[in-house]
């Protein structure tokens, strides 16, 4: 039998042993907690990124001299666009447009022309990805989804606003029947929230655009198709509504056509009633879908993401 002594001095040790792994739980459980709380804020505090989209725009609105530049850039581009749909319209045949309606549709698409772009305007983004910065990006107390959502919205609005009212403004002056025409009420308001839908949709694309990023050695070959897909199917180059009403039917369930046809078609009366309530659903629901599933592949993509040097 052993001495007394040793066995207090056994159930000692165990007392410890149990208090120090108590312990020991707790520091754990209240890490893991106070994690918890870090990437919730770090996800859902919109006060950061609200800020973040007020800076970037900043930043944006300090380039006057290149809006000048882009406003006359625009609106000889526009005009000639109005010329060549002229010439179509005075050789006959059956359009599902006016002539006034492509005016309209061709001066508003020049004034929030960067707006509606998807490939253009993210190049610090894409230079993080290729020189590895995003490694501060990753240290930062916000979701990189966000971070760089943001930033594509702020990069798109910037310009926007130092080009939209000069272009609109020389739009209205010009002679019939190359001038522009306001719509009702209405029309404005559904204008408006298609506007903002359509800069949702055009965000979520291009943050997959970057993703892709992530597995290719040089984004110039993704840029090239991805500018020449979204501009043909969003209707950037030709109005959809000059397509065979068969390839339109197809076209307008397709993500491209929320990012520019939808709020364009609305602004010009082409896209009335139901088929305008319709279209800005399918806005909605592109949103939603892209935006999910661009958050999952990030989330995925940022597990095997290995950055090298220092």
């Amino acid at each position: 039998m052993r001495p007394l002594h040793t066995k207090f001095s056994r159930i000692k040790s165990i007392h410890k042993k149990s208090s120090r792994k108590e312990s020991s739980d707790k520091i754990s459980t209240q890490w893991k907690s106070s994690q918890r709380k870090f990437f919730c804020k770090k996800s859902f505090n919109m006060k950061v990124y609200l800020s973040l989209l007020r800076i970037r725009m900043i930043n944006g609105l300090q380039y006057r001299a290149a809006a000048l530049g882009s406003v006359i850039n625009r609106f000889c581009w526009g005009f000639m666009e109005i010329l060549a749909f002229s010439a179509i319209h005075q050789s006959g045949g059956n359009f599902s447009m006016t002539f006034s309606q492509t005016v309209s549709y061709i001066w508003i698409q020049q004034a929030f022309l960067r707006m509606y772009n998807v490939i253009d305007g993210d190049d610090e983004i894409e230079a993080a990805i290729n020189d590895g910065s995003i490694a501060y990006e990753l240290t930062r107390p916000m979701n990189l989804y966000g971070n760089w959502f943001t930033r594509c919205m702020a990069n798109r609005l910037s310009p926007t606003l130092l080009n939209c009212l000069p272009v609109l403004i020389l739009v209205m002056v010009i002679p019939e029947p190359w001038r522009l025409h306001f719509p009702g009420l209405m029309t404005t308001v559904l204008f408006l929230i298609s506007t903002v839908l359509a800069l949702g949709v055009v965000g979520t694309i291009a943050m997959l655009m970057h993703i892709t990023m992530f597995y290719t050695t040089s984004q110039r070959g993704t840029k090239i198709i991805g500018r020449a897909v979204t501009s043909f199917f969003a209707g950037g180059l030709i109005p959809l509504p000059y397509f065979p009403e068969a390839f339109q039917r197809l076209v307008n369930l397709l993500p491209f056509a929320a990012t520019q046809s939808t709020p364009l078609l609305i602004y010009s009366g082409s896209l009335t009633g139901q088929d305008a309530v319709f279209a800005m659903g399918l806005q909605v629901l592109w949103l939603a879908v892209l935006g999910t599933f661009g958050y999952y592949v990030m989330d995925r993509t940022l597990k095997r993401v290995v950055v090298q040097g220092g």
